[in-house]
């Protein structure tokens, strides 16, 4: 968090920004995604601003970083702690995915070997299976699963090197693809031929896994894709880019798995 010692300056200004711009706290606090006792609590000086909350405001409200921290040298000193801890979290966050495919096979055998014999079960419902997987985890921990990147594409968010992937595990004999139909729809379906080996996955990992499964694995396509859509990952993604991890941090209820302290404070 900003230094507390300014807390109230910076609230003030980014109070001032907002009225200027004729926005309301509840516009602001639901696009940066925090709740509006939050974003009051910020304005008036009684908690702090973290990165990414600063990144997000200044993205929303059309101001920078170095406008915000003008002239006062307290926080002339707070805008060099900013720049700090920015650098400090690009070197030290592992937020640009590296795909480790041997644990993407294995979560996908895993999630096949739950799900393979749910009538709804394509590619659609998997994709998004993988999706919340990935990304829930994410959240939770600040690491990566499997790595693997995701496209933001009208029916919700497809994993890139899917295709290759698939293909290299159906000639290896650990996956079998199937062309069905679903209550009048063409559907492709994959099944297991092998287990996944759970060695390679932590504990937490399994537990995010199945809590996902649990969750999704019955929903059909169209109202998994929906729910994606609704995810702040997907909604702040433009069409066809990459969805970046960090956006998990702004999400709302209910797609947020993870206990932020400042919203039980507040």
């Amino acid at each position: 968090m900003i230094g507390n010692q300014v807390n109230v300056e910076l609230g003030r200004r980014i109070s001032e920004i907002r009225k200027g711009k004729g926005l309301t706290q509840e516009e602001v606090a639901k696009t940066i995604g925090i709740s509006r006792t939050a974003l009051t609590q910020l304005e008036l000086g009684k908690r702090g601003i973290d990165v990414f909350e600063l990144k997000a405001l200044s993205s929303m409200l059309g101001f920078s970083v170095d406008s915000l921290f003008a002239n006062e040298s307290v926080l002339q000193e707070e805008r060099a702690v900013y720049e700090r801890i920015t650098t400090k979290q690009k070197e030290i966050r592992i937020s640009v995915p590296k795909l480790q495919v041997e644990k993407f096979r294995n979560v996908l055998l895993y999630i096949l070997e739950r799900c393979a014999g749910k009538p709804n079960v394509g590619e659609t419902v998997l994709y998004k299976l993988l999706y919340f997987s990935d990304f829930n985890y994410y959240e939770l921990y600040e690491e990566q699963l499997t790595g693997a990147e995701y496209r933001k594409l009208p029916h919700g968010p497809v994993p890139l090197k899917m295709n290759v992937i698939l293909n290299e595990m159906m000639e290896k004999g650990q996956l079998q693809r199937i062309k069905t139909e679903y209550h009048g729809f063409p559907q492709t379906r994959y099944l297991p031929l092998c287990k996944a080996d759970l060695t390679s996955m932590k504990a937490s990992e399994k537990v995010v896994i199945d809590g996902v499964i649990d969750q999704m694995s019955d929903w059909n396509a169209a109202a998994i894709s929906q729910y994606s859509h609704g995810d702040k990952p997907w909604k702040a993604t433009e069409s066809n880019s990459t969805i970046d991890y960090e956006l998990v941090f702004y999400r709302l209820p209910p797609y947020s798995v993870r206990v932020y302290e400042e919203d039980e404070q507040y």
